[in-house]
């Protein structure tokens, strides 16, 4: 029915839908689905080239796991512990290889009591351009950790951390580490095994394809004991 949701199978046809080739549309039919229902959910899980079903059920199951908020509003975090805390946070997703600015932004929505802030809000706090801001929320986007809605009845755009930011985070560094693996493996293919480079290449490359298969299953058995609770 097309009301339903998709599932494990569904996103399991999508994938072998997208690496043959096809388009939303016929992966959609094929589905019965409408064509905006697979486009967005390529979207939001890394795009055609990047979109993998384990990982996409993953953080769709998180989000599905999502509680609601406590009753009543809690008083905004402590100011003096909040800004070295950005600080510190900042510099930990920089060193992951996140752009700098992008690491502030996530650092501010990760801190704030509402997980989210204004253009104007983000470039008090990181003391960068309006148009710095635009880029990286921009790439936070790309990367569905952020998304953003309208403050109130204003025309100002608000920033919103995404409620399973941390699950995506983590798909996002295992879809580059398989990107790597992958690329390393084709090198060791081109070099060949006979040769020390080519040998080099197939021993890291197969360290890295364990080490997200590694992370994968540590977020799937993390997701059955959440589940649990």
């Amino acid at each position: 029915m097309p009301g339903r949701r998709l599932t494990s199978a569904d996103r399991q046809r999508i994938a072998a839908g997208l690496a043959q080739g096809r388009d939303f549309t016929a992966i959609a039919g094929d589905l019965g689905r409408p064509a905006s229902t697979v486009s967005r959910e390529v979207a939001r899980n890394g795009g055609p080239g990047r979109y993998r079903a384990d990982l996409a059920q993953l953080a769709t199951v998180h989000r599905g796991r999502r509680r609601p908020p406590a009753p009543g509003v809690p008083a905004d975090p402590d100011p003096d512990a909040r800004i070295p805390l950005i600080a510190d946070l900042t510099a930990a997703l920089t060193d992951t290889g996140m752009p700098r600015t992008a690491a502030g932004v996530l650092a501010c929505l990760f801190t704030a009591e509402t997980g989210s802030a204004t253009t104007a809000e983000l470039t008090g706090q990181l003391r960068v351009s309006p148009a710095t801001i635009s880029l990286a929320v921009g790439l936070l986007e790309q990367h569905g950790l952020i998304r953003r809605g309208r403050d109130g009845e204003s025309r100002r755009h608000r920033y919103f951390l995404d409620e399973d930011a941390g699950v995506r985070s983590a798909v996002v560094s295992v879809r580059a580490n398989q990107r790597l693996a992958a690329t390393v493996l084709r090198g060791a293919d081109i070099l060949g095994g006979g040769t020390a480079a080519g040998a080099r290449l197939a021993v890291a490359g197969r360290f890295l394809e364990q080490l997200g298969d590694a992370i994968i299953r540590f977020a799937q058995q993390h997701r059955v004991s959440a589940d649990g609770d």
